[in-house]
C-alpha cells in the first residue's frame, strides 16, 4: 500500500470539495485524535467537522508542502488556505482569507485506509485573520 499517494489523495479529494470522497478513505473504527469540541472523534465526526470547516469555507484547500513516511505512519506539512464566505463555529461570513499552517499524522492499515489522526493546525492565527482575536497574541 502506498500511504503516501492515500493521504495526498485525501487532502486532494477535500481541496476539490468532495467530502464523501475523503471519508471514504477512512475506517469504520477510525479516531481522530484532535477533535473538534463537542463532535466524537470517529469517522462519523469527522465527516462533521468536514462539513463544518467546507461550510465557513467552500475554497478551503489542504496544499502538502512536505510529506514523510514511517512504517504506518504518514506525516504531512500542509498549508490551509480559504475564504470565510459561511458561518464558521459561531462566527458570521467575514469575506477574509485565512492562510495557516497544519501538520497531520495519519495512521494507515494494510487496508489502505486511515484509522487514526493526530494533527495540530493554528487556530489562533485563523482568528486573528478572521478578525474576533486580538493581532499580537502568540499563535
Amino acid at each position: 500500500m502506498d500511504h503516501v499517494a492515500a493521504l495526498r489523495h485525501a487532502f486532494d479529494l477535500f481541496s476539490a470539495g468532495d467530502i464523501e470522497g475523503f471519508v471514504d478513505g477512512l475506517a469504520e473504527d477510525f479516531v481522530d485524535h484532535e477533535p473538534m469540541p463537542g463532535i466524537p472523534p470517529t469517522k462519523a465526526g469527522t465527516k462533521e467537522v468536514l462539513t463544518v470547516m467546507r461550510a465557513g469555507f467552500p475554497d478551503m484547500r489542504f496544499d502538502v508542502e512536505d510529506i514523510l513516511a514511517d512504517g504506518d505512519k504518514v506525516v504531512a506539512r500542509l498549508h490551509v488556505t480559504g475564504t470565510q464566505t459561511g458561518s464558521f463555529v459561531g462566527i458570521p461570513a467575514t469575506g477574509r482569507k485565512i492562510d495557516v499552517a497544519a501538520i497531520d499524522i495519519v495512521r494507515f492499515a494494510d487496508d489502505g485506509l486511515a484509522h487514526e489522526h493526530w494533527g495540530v493546525m493554528d487556530v489562533m492565527s485563523i482568528m486573528q485573520q478572521l478578525g474576533v482575536a486580538p493581532e499580537g497574541m502568540p499563535g
